[in-house]
Order: structure tokens, then sequence, then C-alpha cells
């Protein structure tokens, strides 16, 4: 090779006059290549596009590198979502990549488990052999003994979907350790997969309730965005009412603080429920031809039907009607007799039920004052605007500018149904899904969910280790903390058998999950552990049997949706450099493992999984029975999808912005259909259905108590703690910690 004077090659270093070639520079080979010190080339500087990986909301990030090192991070100005800005976090990450604690080789185990260990270096394919064997072993036996558990996946058709479909792994999240309540209760009563945030370009109102305004995120958006449309509100005039135990950083954000008691907020939303009727501000016509709200109900709690279909009173021809017959006049509220037996429309039932809710009893409960709880109840009604309409792109829409921001409060023990009781709140006011009101995701699609939670069959043991449709939790989110204290004692829950087969990646359950105790014990039974991680966790240190070491921001993940809520854009993660040390993407390690494991090829295999959970399209579609590289797979899918250029198109823009999302696509009123056809459940009839199933199956009050139609107030727990327990533990973090 005949180098100039001024030569120049990207990913090329000089050090102490030898020139060295990455991979990248030299077609996939090393090389050294000798050069005189006088000649040396001048250090090659420039930005490649790529993407946090330290936060949730997956920012675009110019990584600088001089002769092919990352040395700075910044802002993409392109991208929606941070518009040039990096978090102190996503600024931070450079020291994950250079950090010298990574683990740097695959790692075995040399000492007995249970304390913490010791290793010896061992190849890639030694460790990968390894895991795969233990893998294939245990799925030939029974394929429930293999477990996959992950902490926040940055690739989940890879991960969550591929991996686990392909190995039949049971797959455990992080349940309500995160804000999976408030998740599981906007499916079953709205059907969208998020938690509760507002149109901040519209909205007039706000309730930040739990929400630290200034130093947090919240629904799948972390520390930028939000902020960013809260304070561009606060210029256009929104008022803010705070609740929250803790003023945090509400400040000068906040008009209003309600400071609530820790884990009222149920009670709070019952009793700002109880204000809106008793004032009058409810919208019926929102109610009746959207909400289960006009459906009658008999004196046991169920619907009536007639040929399986539910019945509404018809104020026309004074009878019971199929809410869908032509001319039908629905009643909102009101009893009435059918064929002898006397209903109720779910709205009257709702309505009695609040009607012991009101502000005084609130007051004592939550220690926010009946005044102050009514004032919110007006200010809401008053600004809600109901019966006004709005031309929002061409398009009218209702206007309802009042809104909600309620993410991580869910993790309490009445999450569910305070998040119900939240959003009924603005079901009453016509909010949901209209200009300026309450809102749970980028987009109104209806997930699966909304008609899985409502048919749930409770079955009988023996059941799996997460309690997947069973008597305990027939509403489940495969919480960690549950399987293991499952695992601790099977027979107790109905389990047949210990799982013995676990796969770690990119969590550490020891410390990030509760019942530490439970969690500890149950891993002692896994006969075999191997974490997927760039660091030795506590995790890893004490439990596991091999440990891979992930690349941490220098590897391919994706593809990524990060559109903003006015703004629809998706990315790829593109490595800015080389893995350090011996260290792999997630998805090398993966492809390479299913091939250790069997289970890389042919129909059902990992790469077959990944046609589906791509939604590759031919010609795109990976061949069954030769390994592709990750670029290749990506590349694929960016081509499936109407991008000609492929993965360069990323690796030149780093992300593809395709414009505002479309008023018919944002605000459920003017979908087509209107909010994806579903009717939104004011009354959860099938909760009672469950709680009669399981109370029938013979647990303890403890497992059903909360399955009740319409969000009902108890006393949690913690107040039955001895008296000398007399102060209530909230906590908060620092997006700079």
């Amino acid at each position: 090779m005949k180098l100039g004077r001024r030569t120049v090659l990207k990913g090329s270093a000089t050090v102490g006059g030898t020139l060295l070639l990455s991979r990248a520079a030299s077609g996939g080979l090393e090389t050294l290549v000798t050069a005189q010190p006088e000649r040396q080339a001048a250090p090659v500087e420039d930005y490649v596009p790529t993407t946090c990986w330290i936060g949730k909301q997956d920012c675009g990030i110019l990584a600088r590198r001089i002769d092919g090192r990352v040395v700075s991070l910044q802002g993409h100005p392109q991208h929606p979502r941070n518009q040039g800005r990096l978090c102190p976090k996503g600024v931070a990450q450079i020291m994950a990549v250079y950090d010298p604690n990574r683990v740097k080789t695959p790692l075995i185990r040399t000492n007995e488990k249970g304390i913490s260990g010791t290793w010896r270096q061992a190849s890639w394919d030694e460790a990968l052999t390894l895991v795969g064997e233990r893998i294939k072993e245990v799925r030939a036996r029974d394929k429930r003994l293999l477990v996959w558990q992950k902490g926040r996946s940055k690739a989940e058709p890879f991960y969550d979907v591929a991996f686990v479909r392909a190995s039949g792994a049971t797959g455990l999240g992080h349940g309500a350790f995160c804000s999976d309540a408030g998740y599981r209760a906007a499916e079953y009563a709205l059907g969208l997969h998020g938690v509760l945030h507002p149109d901040f370009r519209y909205t007039r109102y706000l309730l930040s309730w739990g929400w630290n305004i200034t130093n947090a995120g919240g629904n799948k958006l972390c520390w930028i965005t939000w902020p960013q449309l809260l304070t561009q509100a606060r210029e256009r005039g929104l008022k803010v009412v705070a609740v929250d135990p803790r003023r945090r950083g509400a400040g000068p954000f906040a008009d209003e603080w309600l400071p609530v008691r820790p884990a009222t907020d149920l009670a709070l939303a019952l009793a700002l429920g109880n204000a809106l009727i008793a004032q009058g501000t409810i919208d019926r016509e929102y109610l009746i031809r959207y909400t289960n709200s006009p459906f009658l109900v008999k004196p046991d709690g169920t619907f009536l039907r007639v040929d399986g279909k539910e019945q509404v009173w018809n104020e026309a021809s004074q009878s019971a009607t199929p809410p869908d017959a032509r001319d039908v006049k629905p009643a909102l509220e009101g009893t009435f007799t059918v064929a002898g037996q006397s209903v109720k429309t779910a709205y009257q039932l709702f309505k009695e039920h609040v009607a012991r809710y009101t502000p005084e009893w609130a007051a004592e409960v939550c220690g926010v004052e009946a005044a102050a709880i009514r004032r919110v109840a007006r200010e809401l009604g008053e600004n809600a605007q109901i019966g006004s309409t709005i031309v929002v792109d061409g398009v009218t829409v209702p206007y309802r500018p009042v809104g909600i921001m309620a993410y991580h409060m869910a993790q309490q023990e009445l999450g569910f149904q305070a998040l119900r009781a939240m959003i009924t709140v603005f079901m009453l006011l016509g909010a949901v899904g209209a200009v300026g009101g309450m809102h749970l995701d980028f987009g109104w699609k209806v997930h699966g969910n909304y008609k899985a939670l409502d048919e749930i069959k409770i079955k009988d043991p023996p059941y799996n280790i997460v309690l997947g449709d069973s008597k305990y939790f027939p509403i489940n989110s495969k919480n960690p903390a549950l399987a293991a204290r499952v695992m601790v004692n099977p027979q107790k829950y109905g389990v047949d058998y210990v799982p013995e087969v676990l796969i770690v990646h990119m969590t550490n359950p020891v410390i990030a999950f509760g019942s530490q105790p439970d969690i500890v014990e149950a891993y002692k039974k896994f006969k075999f552990v191997a974490v997927i991680d760039p660091w030795l966790s506590e995790t890893a240190d004490y439990f596991a049997d091999v440990v891979l070491p992930a690349a941490t921001m220098e590897k391919y993940e994706g593809p990524l949706g990060v559109s903003d809520p006015y703004t629809s854009a998706t990315t790829l993660r593109l490595p800015p450099m080389n893995p350090l040390y011996q260290s792999r993407g997630d998805i090398d390690i993966y492809l390479d493992l299913c091939e250790k494991a069997g289970i890389l090829y042919g129909k059902d295999g990992y790469l077959d999984q990944l046609n589906q959970a791509l939604a590759l399209k031919d010609p795109q579609k990976l061949e069954l029975n030769a390994k592709p590289g990750v670029r290749e797979i990506l590349d694929r899918w960016a081509k499936s999808n109407g991008i000609a250029e492929g993965i360069a198109y990323f690796e030149r823009n780093g992300v593809q912005v395709k414009g505002p999302i479309s008023p018919k696509s944002l605000y459920g009123y003017v979908t087509d259909p209107p909010f994806g056809g579903v009717r939104h459940r004011l009354y959860g009839e099938s909760l009672l259905r469950y709680q009669g199933e399981m109370r029938a199956k013979g647990v303890e009050p403890i497992y059903w108590q909360d399955y009740t139609p319409l969000p009902t107030w108890r006393t949690p727990t913690m107040e039955g703690s001895p008296p000398e327990y007399d102060q209530y533990l909230t906590s908060y973090k620092m997006v700079e910690v």
C-alpha cells in the first residue's frame, strides 16, 4: 500500500509512526502499515449520526470522532425529539463507552454461585457454545425451563419477539416497577398502549399528577421533549395544577399545588368525578356514542344481553334495543324494567357509585381541601368547553383543552384503578382523544389488549411461573418479582416446575427490582444463568455462569420509532465506532447464540421469526438457511419499508422524518372509524366476572378485592402498619444522578 504525504484514511489512527487501520477502513482486516514519522497523516475528524443508548427517548446524536474514535457527543439538530439537544445523561454516556470496568471478554465462572464470582476469560466460541448447549438441552425436555429476563428493550423485534418466540422462553419484563399498571388501565378502558399525557399544543388546563415538571420525562419520552412542550404551552397561557406529595421542581411552572397524601390518588380522582357530575359538566354525547355508559346492567352487575348483544334503553321506542340499532336514542341515565327485572344504565351505576366520594370525604382521606377539589373540578368543567370544535389542518375536531400528565405514579398498590379513575374524569368531560385533551400515544391504534383483557379465561392449575391466566393474577404484566416469589414456593401457587436456565439481558434484577430476598432465593434455583451486559452487575457477579460482554452504544439496534406527539419519525441505532475490547452488539450475540442452540434456521427459527417481527416483505425477507449480518438485516428492513437507499439513508441522515402526524391519526374522534371502532369502558363488566371466578376458586380477598367494575376506594395496605411506622417514604430521582 502506497501512502502519499497528504493521504487521509477514515477510521485510521497513527501511533508512534505506525498507521493503524480499523476493520472498517481495511475492508474487514486489521492491518499494520509502517510509515515514516515525518510523513504522519493528519488526524481525521468527522461526525457520524447515531441514537442515544441511555434514555428511553432515543434522541438523535452526532458523534464527533477523531481517527475513528468517538471523543464527544452532541444532539442531532434534525431529530424531532431532541432538536439538537442532549440531556446530561445523553452527553455523559461516552463515559460508558470508555468505562475501564466494562467486561472486556466473555467470562466463565470458576467458583460456586451465590457469592462474588471468580472468573476465567473465554473465547466467544467457547462461551456461546456453552450457553447454546444449555438452551438446547432444556428445550428438548421442557421449554418452560427456559426464562428470558429483560430490562428496557432497545430492539424489541429482535429480543422480546423473535428470540422469545424462537426459543419458547418465558419472557419477563419489569412489570409494575415501571408504569405497567397505567398501561393496563389504558388498554382496558380505551384500547391504547400508553399512559396519560396532554395535547400540549392546545391544552389550556393541565393536571400535572405525580409528574416532576422540570426534571422528568413521561409517557414514552424522557427528559427533553415534554419540558420543551410544557414551556411553550406556558408561554401560551397554560394553567398547571400540580398534584403530588412533594412540590419538587414545579415552582414557577405550576399555578397551584395540591399536596395529596401518598397512595391516595384514587380517592382524589373519584372525588373529582363526583364534583363534575354534581356541577353538570359532562359530555353526554361522547358518553352515549363512544362509551358503554348507556349499556343496561342487571342487578347481578352483568350487562343485559339479547342474543348475545348488549342492550340500551331506547328513549324513542321506550324499550331495550341494541346500541347500533337504526334510529336508536339511548338513555344515558335512569332505571328501567325489562322482562320483569330492574336494570340501570352503566352511567347511572357510576353516578350512584361516586355519590359517596364527596370532596369532603376525599379531604379526610387525601389531605386536599374540599374547596380545592371543587375548584379544580369547576375549572376543569369550564376549560373543557364541552360542545366546542376546532379546525386543525383542515379537519374539524371536538375541542376539549383540558389535559393530564400522569405516568410513574402508577407505581402504587392501587395503580390500575387509580389510573382508571383518572381516565374516567376525562371521559366525563369528553376530553379523551380530543384536541387539547387527554392522550396516551402519538396516534390512535387500538392495542390487542383491549380485547384480550376483556376475554381472559381463568384456568385451573398447573400455572406458569408468571401466573398468567391464573386465579391469582388474571390481568398480568409478567412481573419478575412475582415470578421469583412463585419459584421460591411453586406448590403454593399451583406451579409444577422450576425453571433451570435463565438469560438476563441488560438488567440487574437483584438491585433493580423489588422483593430482593425472593429474587435472590429464586436465582439460587437456576441451574444455569447467562448474562448479556457490558458490566459485571451484582446479578452477574453472584449468579452468572457465563457473562457475554455486550457493546454499549457502539452497535446496531432498532428499528426505533422516534415520533414526538406531532411529528412521525423512525431511526436506527448505528455504531459510531467499532465495539471496544471483545464486546459485541447484542443482535450479533443473539444470532450466534441461536445458531449454537439450534434455533437459528428453518421454519419458526430465529430468522423466520425476524421476518415476521420486522414485517419484512418480499424480496427483502431473510433466507432461512443462511446467517445474515446485522447491517444486512436492517438494510432489508429499511428497503422493505420503502427506503430505496436502505440503511445507507440512516447512515447519511441519522433519522427519517416522515412529517406531521395527521389529525385523523392523532385525534380519536376523527379516526376512521372514530376511536378505532371500539367503545370505551366506563364500566368494567369483565373485571366483575374475573372477581366472581377468583372467589369461586377459593383465593384470598387480597387477590380479587380490586377487580371491581368501577374504580373503588379501599385503604392501602400500608395504613395497617404498626403505630410506630407513622411516616411515609416517597422516592425521587434527578436526571443528573
